[in-house]
């Protein structure tokens, strides 16, 4: 490689990890919440800076604690929910297909654009 394309190089890399920090650090910082479904219909709306445990219908378990919520227990036989990691994030979700189950990760700001046209 030339001396030239070395440059090029190191500056299309840190043109992307400025986008890539601007894009982590420019997430609101406001009160975020989970909003649970079950089978499309509303099951509740949950504060994220609340502690709490949710049972969802006898078959998930949700628990809310330190700004993040997880699937803690679904007595569904793939527990794909259950190994998913935490969501605190405006726009994270945990989905449990087999008993139709959503929680969804929702600002209390309103936030007309999403995290792609950020």
């Amino acid at each position: 490689m030339k001396k030239n394309d070395l440059i090029l190089a190191a500056a299309i890399i840190l043109i992307a990890a400025a986008i890539l920090a601007f894009q982590f650090f420019s997430q609101s910082d406001g009160e975020h919440r989970v909003e649970v479904t079950v089978d499309g219909e509303s099951f509740g709306t949950y504060d994220l800076s609340e502690d709490q445990t949710v049972e969802i219908n006898d078959t998930n378990r949700l628990i809310i604690e330190g700004g993040e919520a997880r699937m803690e227990w679904a007595d569904c036989p793939d527990q794909v929910c259950v190994n998913h990691r935490a969501v605190e994030r405006d726009g994270e979700s945990i989905i449990c297909l087999p008993n139709k189950v959503v929680v969804s990760v929702e600002s209390s700001e309103a936030n007309e654009l999403d995290g792609i046209a950020q």
